[in-house]
């Protein structure tokens, strides 16, 4: 059977899914490089003190047999992780709202710290 050709519906458990989000924020690469760092961490304990078999109790195999379950897990939490990013900077850039009293003309905007703020008249 083709894994590549599956599409299963990922869901690890929360530790699997922070201990990927942990070795992503240590190291943001994606695959196949994020399973050298996870090997890392598991290796060294680095996570709560887990190594493979602690890990492997929690969802976390590094086994051949494992490796497209597992690439689909970091998939989901890397895909995860970018929307969440994504988000405050949508907030950042809207436009300021302008009042009803405020003259007809478009109220001025300057660059400050990366956002964008309303000039006082």
């Amino acid at each position: 059977m083709d894994s590549r050709r599956q599409n299963p519906e990922v869901v690890g458990t929360d530790a699997a899914m922070d201990f990927v989000r942990y070795c992503h924020r240590r190291r943001r690469v994606g695959w196949p490089e994020l399973y050298d760092e996870m090997c890392r961490v598991a290796s060294r304990g680095m996570y709560h003190g887990w190594g493979f078999g602690e890990l492997a109790e929690h969802g976390i195999a590094f086994g051949l047999a494992e490796m497209p379950r597992l690439a689909a897990l970091v998939s989901q939490v890397v895909s995860q992780d970018a929307e969440r990013r994504v988000r405050p900077l949508v907030a950042v850039m809207a436009p300021a709202q302008v009042r009803s009293d405020a003259p007809e003309e478009a109220p001025e905007l300057t660059l400050r710290a990366g956002a964008f703020v309303g000039a006082a008249r």
